[in-house]
């Protein structure tokens, strides 16, 4: 094999997949925002979805920040050395990583350390299977943190809050599937999409939810009563009014897929693999003799390019009344803010993640946080011809990690606003309204939508921590999001929470 041409092959593959979105995904998001009622928070975040995509695509960077943990799925006729694949894969991964295709996730779990080019113990995670057809055929799925924290596996039979018992037949089955669109809220970056594994052990039945994620948006199960079961899910999902972020409306599941294997007596688990609206998947076939790609997955159909999207979306935005913000903020301006206000920052932020509120929970801040806003990020970053760094990507990350450190930080240094997405809990509501803080949440996944709005970066504290845990110091101009948790008691994420779960509660009885 021509190892050279397979290498580019690969590289290809990698950027293909981090910056370009499938047609059928594509497809299953218009779909979404057609369904939409206008002038809603849920609306205005698939509008600068649908713009994020264009974005991406037109300036070859990442849909989203957060470039998850690439899984490759490989299929090769017998004979094919794998170990050079192998060799391959990893060369492609440093490239784009170097290339800012990628963002540097590979974290020493001991140590804490990042090798800084997504190559480290097991990763990339590589996975092959022998076949008899003539070609190699490489499937890369890039799936981000915070969906891939919203996966969740169910041992039956078991309790379900708002469902009940869940029993070891097909009933319990659906149950255990609406379970996991309801826990993941907006926090997986809904709408999202699921994979299904039914039966196996732990590990196996994970590896068949996520293969399911594979499958293309549009096709019919050839099993029919799982057909029929995945038809379900996604239109009984969409009446539990999470939507968009998880900020109420139509659209909150795009798509379910559903496998099935064999089980031991036993046990007996549903495993339910959640993906975000950044649906990024891809899948290759290559010439085993010459390294060169003969084919390119999930291409047939309509491409929707979202560029007359592009020219409404800026229109509207225009038109919109917000609240034009400054830092460093006062808590006056802050005490002003009700949830569901939509407000545009300018001037400085600073990223914060999981390495920095842990650290400063019991080191001073580098910088003074007084009246400054915080944003949850872990930017995709890149240096130019003179040696500057440039934000390549820059969406939200999931908040709720920080919720053990937030209300503290907030207070012990005077920080006024948190950006995320997905929202926080109470012990960060109950800190905002004593302080005086709010919490705004930006649109997951729209990293380059976010990265338009940085207009440079003015410095870096605590790189120790690696690219994405680093304090960035960031001006932007123009950075638009929603209140969802205000100083008054108020949490939209709680209000949709109790009202999904009342909706979800409806769907107890026996269906199947």
């Amino acid at each position: 094999m021509n190892l050279q041409a397979l290498e580019k092959s690969l590289y290809d593959l990698v950027t293909e997949t981090s910056t370009n979105l499938p047609k059928d995904v594509r497809r299953a998001i218009k779909k979404a925002k057609e369904a939409e009622n206008a002038g809603t928070r849920a609306a205005m975040s698939l509008d600068t979805i649908t713009n994020n995509i264009a974005m991406a695509e037109d300036n070859v960077s990442p849909i989203c920040q957060d470039t998850g943990l690439p899984t490759f799925k490989i299929y090769t006729p017998v004979g094919v050395n794998q170990l050079e694949i192998k060799a391959a894969i990893k060369k492609a991964i440093i490239d784009t990583s170097a290339d800012a295709k990628l963002r540097p996730n590979a974290v020493d779990s001991l140590t804490g350390e990042n090798s800084g080019n997504n190559i480290g113990e097991g990763l990339p995670v590589m996975k092959f299977e022998q076949w008899e057809n003539d070609y190699i055929t490489i499937k890369l799925i890039l799936k981000g943190g915070g969906c891939e924290n919203k996966n969740i596996q169910y041992s039956l039979p078991t309790e379900l809050e708002g469902l009940g018992r869940a029993g070891r037949d097909l009933d319990g089955i659906r149950k255990c599937i609406l379970h996991s669109v309801y826990q993941a809220q907006g926090q997986g970056c809904s709408a999202g999409f699921i994979g299904v594994g039914i039966g196996g052990d732990r590990s196996s039945g994970y590896d068949l939810a996520k293969e399911q994620l594979f499958r293309h948006v549009e096709d019919t199960n050839p099993n029919p009563e799982l057909a029929q079961l995945e038809d379900y899910v996604v239109k009984t999902s969409n009446t539990f009014g999470i939507g968009t972020m998880g900020f109420g409306g139509e659209a909150t599941l795009l798509g379910c897929k559903i496998g099935v294997m064999h089980r031991i007596p036993a046990s007996f688990y549903v495993s339910v693999a959640y993906n975000c609206w950044a649906y990024r998947r891809m899948a290759i076939d290559i010439n085993p003799e010459t390294g060169e790609i003969i084919k390119w997955h999930y291409q047939d159909g309509e491409k929707i390019t979202f560029k007359d999207d592009q020219v409404a979306a800026t229109t509207e935005e225009t038109s919109t009344n917000v609240v034009e913000l400054t830092a460093p903020i006062t808590e006056e301006q802050i005490r002003a803010l009700k949830v569901g206000d939509v407000v545009s920052i300018t001037g400085r932020m600073f990223t914060g993640r999981d390495a920095i509120h842990h650290h400063l929970m019991s080191h001073d801040a580098p910088v003074d946080l007084n009246g400054q806003v915080i944003y949850h990020c872990g930017p995709v970053m890149a240096k130019d011809a003179e040696g500057n760094w440039t934000v390549k990507a820059a969406g939200p990350t999931t908040s709720i990690r920080e919720e053990p450190y937030q209300g503290d930080i907030m207070k012990k240094f005077g920080i006024r606003a948190v950006i995320g997405k997905g929202g926080m809990g109470p012990k960060t509501l109950k800190a905002l309204g004593e302080h005086g803080g709010v919490y705004l949440n930006a649109i997951g996944g729209a990293a380059q939508y976010y990265a338009d709005c940085i207009k440079g970066v003015d410095g870096v504290d605590l790189m120790e921590f690696g690219i994405p845990e680093a304090m960035w110091h960031l001006n932007v101009e123009g950075f638009t999001a929603v209140v969802t948790m205000d100083s008054h008691g108020n949490s939209l994420h709680a209000d949709v929470d109790k009202s999904s779960l009342d909706k979800l509660s409806k769907h107890a009885e026996r269906v199947f």
